[in-house]
């Protein structure tokens, strides 16, 4: 028997306290029995216990009104009503109030543990459920978000503006960057977190069976629908849908998605009834959906449909100075994962992550770092390491050259950079705007000089 809290037994009858009592106790179980309703609701706000068993008829307060309170008192309490007179009317108030289960008298024992068990076991998993459900929202909590960038606080600045209305959003990114994680945020930060968050990855499907996974299916709509299936947008009813890579979606179903967004309300494919929907739907895309729509190939009515709000995620190339913090973060995983102790990179391990140009993005990142992680056998990870994943080179080839040329073109640019970073007081990335260059070259200006932000 699982170690549990004690049971509660409610009953004006002492016989049968004592019964329940003694078939409980002899299956393992934990009991503390109640002549009193008034005493049991007193007590159960004090005390700790992992089930209410009560019987209708008491004098004073009949088990409804224990219900009442207990649920009033605490909603993840299980309730048990038994009873000699069950009528319709009481089973209707029972259910309504939020009994668990109700039972008959008289009653054999076998029948008594095994509603007990059941309930038991279903109040269990609604705890986790609901367990897992904060932590979801814990994981996606905005300060959970890592980056200390002005573009990736500026798109959080955006995503808490949004986040609790229904307007429909469109997140724009290079491969990696943290689409469904914005989405991810997004919904568990609006007012339908306590329902659905369904993402379909529309480039990972076959053409001919996004429809189908949009809207669903009538049995013998077509070769193999042997059943009945709803569709994902109406398993996300109430919820929110996201639409990974929409702009792959072919012409027939992103007709139909138009047809939807337009009238609230979905066909399932062999069907002939309407089913409204209430979802909100997010997309995102890696491509450039207004080239697609003068090619041809995604339809303008749509892209407007969609586009209520515009999120344009950074590449990581663009938010350099958030690679230490992703890096740790990254790291922290690892060592909670294998219960190690990696306390992070050297500083020239640390200059290679920052100098490489992350074409896959976050998703790289996180790939080498977990790599790496493996194959290290020190306290810090090293840049040689880091150099099995990634092709890139330790110095700087500026270094390698020499002569007059090179000593006065060096000194040029320790001037330049210099004189850039006072002019943007030592915003990193204001000084890269303005010279035109990527931040990661920046940063390796800064470390080839030895300039320090901070000074300017």
């Amino acid at each position: 028997m699982i170690d549990i809290a004690p049971i509660m037994v409610i009953d004006n009858d002492v016989g049968m306290c004592a019964l329940i009592e003694a078939i409980l106790t002899d299956n393992g179980y934990s009991v503390t029995t109640f002549n009193s309703p008034f005493k049991a609701v007193a007590e159960i706000k004090n005390g700790n216990y992992s089930l209410v068993i009560t019987d209708v008829k008491m004098p004073g307060m009949d088990g409804i009104q224990v219900l009442e309170q207990i649920k009033r008192f605490n909603k993840t309490i299980p309730v048990i009503i038994i009873t000699a007179h069950a009528t319709l009317d009481i089973s209707i108030q029972a259910l309504r109030k939020g009994a668990d289960d109700m039972i008959l008298k008289p009653f054999e024992a076998g029948e008594l543990v095994l509603r007990v068990n059941n309930v038991l076991k279903n109040n269990a998993l609604f705890k986790e459920n609901i367990k897992l459900k904060e932590e979801l929202r814990g994981r996606f909590k905005f300060e959970n978000i890592i980056g200390i960038s002005r573009v990736i606080s500026n798109v959080l600045e955006k995503v808490k503006k949004i986040a609790p209305t229904d307007i429909p959003v469109l997140i724009i990114g290079e491969s990696g960057t943290g689409k469904e994680l914005i989405a991810q945020a997004i919904h568990y930060n609006s007012l339908r977190k306590d329902k659905s968050f369904i993402a379909l990855n529309c480039g990972a499907l076959p053409q001919n069976l996004i429809e189908s996974e949009l809207f669903g299916y009538k049995k013998g709509a077509f070769t193999g629908a042997a059943e009945d299936k709803a569709g994902l947008i109406e398993t996300a009813h109430e919820g929110t849908l996201f639409l990974d890579e929409v702009g792959n979606l072919s012409m027939d179903a992103q007709k139909g998605l138009l047809r939807f967004l337009q009238e609230k309300e979905l066909r399932r494919i062999g069907d002939n009834k309407n089913i409204s929907v209430d979802v909100r739907i997010i997309s995102a895309t890696n491509l450039d959906l207004q080239t697609a729509i003068k090619e041809g190939k995604f339809r303008e009515d749509l892209y407007y449909r969609l586009t209520g709000i515009t999120i344009n995620l950074p590449p990581l190339r663009e938010r350099v100075e958030d690679i230490p913090l992703l890096a740790s973060y990254f790291i922290s995983l690892q060592n909670k994962k294998f219960n190690k102790n990696c306390a992070g990179f050297t500083p020239e391990a640390m200059d290679a992550l920052i100098s490489f140009n992350w074409p896959g993005n976050i998703r790289q990142l996180r790939n080498v770092i977990e790599a790496a992680y493996i194959l290290s056998d020190s306290k810090y990870i090293d840049v040689d390491v880091i150099e099995q994943f990634l092709n890139i080179k330790t110095k700087d080839t500026d270094d390698l050259q020499s002569g007059e040329y090179y000593t006065a073109l060096a000194k040029f640019e320790k001037d330049y950079f210099q004189s850039l970073l006072q002019k943007a007081k030592g915003n990193v990335e204001e000084a890269a705007k303005r010279a035109g260059l990527n931040l990661a070259t920046l940063y390796r200006k800064i470390k080839k000089y030895g300039l320090k932000k901070e000074e300017f």
